[in-house]
């Protein structure tokens, strides 16, 4: 059994907090065994808690992305197994009951965007006075491979559709100063410091008795429920010609799965384009590429 990680319960609000602890130097990266441990706590969350709040413990990032390099050695049912079991444990945030918010103090990107999306809320904080702003967003299609825990669905809801689509497609993050003006954030703190009282204050204003049947276990924003979908199916035709390349095709190809045949399917799609793309000669070349960019920094 995977150990949790800190879980605290504010006495004054009933709010709890799950914070994610870096794993790889300073970085918070999703792996199994943060997955795991992640799994692990909210398993640990009390059934009457009045709301939830994701936030990171490193300095520098929310969570930078997935494992990339334990996706490239994985098998393909190894993978597919991998993939599904972070969209299920991503899913047990949007199963909980109360209101739920991610508190983002630095970059948030692929599978960590994704996984903070499965909150009802995205709390941002600017950076410290003189840092830098930090990116948010979903690279993977700029790696030749696709998002694989939902973001395809998940950000459409989050901003313009249009926007949403054409970043995910093409692998474009957002500066934070876009992602604001683009109305991805609930709320955005002036301060690192002021972040989890901002978290804090957004979900302390959505607690209430939820109505019987309005709590589906799926996330609360993503494409398939409205006006998301509306504004989601308008905005498609006049990006199919726009956006073609094989990753592109996959993220569209995930978002109709969602748009006809429902959030199941969509995840679906998005594992086994993941699993696809990342055997292809240009995925292999572009990760390849990476990883060797990344060894020089």
């Amino acid at each position: 059994m995977s150990s949790p990680l800190p879980l605290t319960t504010d006495p004054a609000t009933g709010i709890v907090t799950l914070t994610l602890e870096p794993n790889q130097g300073p970085m918070v990266i999703l792996d199994r065994p943060l997955i795991q441990r992640i799994e692990a706590s909210l398993r640990l969350v009390p059934g009457d808690a009045k709301g939830f709040i994701l936030a990171s413990g490193s300095p520098r990032v929310f969570v930078a992305g997935a494992d990339l390099k334990s996706i490239v050695a994985m098998s393909v049912p190894e993978l597919d197994e991998y993939l599904a079991y972070g969209q299920r444990v991503f899913g047990m945030i949007a199963s909980l009951k109360c209101p739920t918010a991610a508190a983002i103090n630095g970059a948030a990107l692929g599978g960590g965007l994704e996984l903070a999306m499965h909150c009802d809320a995205l709390i941002a904080a600017k950076p410290a006075e003189g840092g830098k702003p930090y990116p948010v967003g979903l690279p993977e299609a700029g790696l030749s491979i696709c998002p694989g825990w939902g973001g395809t669905n998940l950000l459409p809801a989050r901003m313009a559709p249009s926007d949403a689509i054409r970043r995910t497609c093409t692998g474009k993050p957002m500066t934070l100063d876009e992602a604001i003006t683009a109305g991805v954030f609930d709320a955005v703190a002036p301060t690192p410091a002021d972040l989890l009282p901002f978290a804090t204050a957004w979900v302390v204003a959505q607690q209430r008795v939820r109505e019987p049947g309005e709590h589906d276990d799926l996330p609360r924003r993503w494409l398939g429920r409205e006006p998301h979908r509306t504004r989601t199916l308008a905005a498609l035709p006049g990006l199919r010609d726009e956006l073609t390349s094989d990753p592109a095709r996959a993220c569209l190809r995930a978002i109709d799965a969602g748009l006809q045949s429902g959030w199941a399917a969509a995840l679906e799609v998005e594992r086994r384009e993941l699993n696809r793309l990342r055997n292809e000669p240009a995925g292999k070349a572009a990760i390849a590429a990476f990883f060797e960019k990344s060894a020089k920094k």
